[in-house]
């Protein structure tokens, strides 16, 4: 986001990354970025100008920036599907 997002763009980005949701980094526009590509994350925040707080797995801090950093976010386990007891308890 190159400009100042709407209240709705902010909240849209918070239904799409809740706290605790999974990021994989692509590329970050930024020479100086202590993450490098394909380090993956978890969303602690997202701020009133539409950054992402990550707390990323090799310790860093560093927001995201949508529109400008390329991520995604990181699939989830499949949910185990439960099996019908058979009546073969023991």
């Amino acid at each position: 986001m190159n400009r100042i997002p709407t209240q709705q763009q902010v909240e849209s980005l918070r239904q799409q990354y809740p706290v605790g949701t999974r990021v994989v980094l692509h590329s970050m526009d930024d020479p100086y970025a202590p993450v490098p590509p394909g380090t993956k994350g978890t969303v602690t925040y997202v701020d009133d100008m539409g950054q992402i707080g990550v707390n990323w797995d090799n310790g860093s801090g560093l927001s995201l920036v949508p529109g400008e950093d390329s991520f995604s976010k990181v699939a989830g386990p499949e949910k185990a599907k439960s099996k019908p007891n058979r009546g073969m308890s023991r």
